[in-house]
């Protein structure tokens, strides 16, 4: 990548360690490669992850995952499962999977402001025994994406207090037009914008979350 001339890039790790110091001892040693009994139990209660990907050539996809706490379905301690549910079918971050199988997860409980970060390798499959225990509103998932964890670690909590995520009086959802508006404007659709602004109402989706 070239950067502007009048940016001051960063171009190596002893540039970067001499900008940003050493890391502490601690942060060093949290790393694990098996999970602990709280890692199980945070997962227990995360209902939402970020799961990062990239394909053979290095292009990058982060995709969302939520469904009732724990649906990261815990296999063994290095081994946990993500249910697949419906949505748009783009599956970008399954398709990198077949690539590379290299991914990084961010599991949020809501309220808290650590997080619990996985990173492993990959595999999809159609099939499995514990399928019958991701059933959720009578949807057995198609797929599941399995992760063996060869690094585990709590991540601390000064990006979401900085960022107030969990703090309602910082939030405007309504300083951004209708994502129905924002749709229209950004992309081609053959429908109206009354017909957008009906297809992205809350009812709508809420029927559609596990099929329908």
């Amino acid at each position: 990548m070239t950067v502007a001339p009048e940016f001051t890039a960063i171009t190596s790790a002893e540039e970067l360690r001499e900008l940003l110091g050493a890391p502490m001892q601690r942060a060093i040693d949290k790393e694990r490669v098996t999970l602990h009994p709280w890692d199980r139990e945070w997962l227990a209660r995360s209902p939402f992850c970020l799961i990062s990907t990239s394909d053979a050539a290095g292009n990058c996809d982060v995709s969302p995952k939520g469904d009732p706490p724990g649906f990261a379905h815990v296999i063994d301690d290095t081994t946990i499962a993500i249910p697949d549910r419906p949505g748009n079918r783009r599956a970008d971050g399954f398709v990198n999977v077949l690539g590379n199988p290299h991914v990084g997860l961010i599991f949020l409980v809501p309220g808290r402001a650590e997080t619990l970060r996985i990173n492993g390798r990959a595999t999809l499959v159609r099939n499995a025994p514990f399928f019958g225990e991701m059933v959720v509103k009578g949807h057995r998932p198609a797929l599941a994406l399995i992760v063996e964890i060869e690094q585990i670690f709590f991540h601390c909590a000064k990006a979401l207090m900085r960022s107030k995520l969990w703090k309602p009086e910082s939030w405007e959802p309504d300083a951004l037009p209708s994502h129905a508006r924002i749709v229209k404007d950004v992309q081609y659709t053959a429908e109206s914008l009354e017909q957008l602004e009906e297809h992205y109402t809350e009812a709508n989706y809420t029927k559609k979350l596990y099929g329908g």
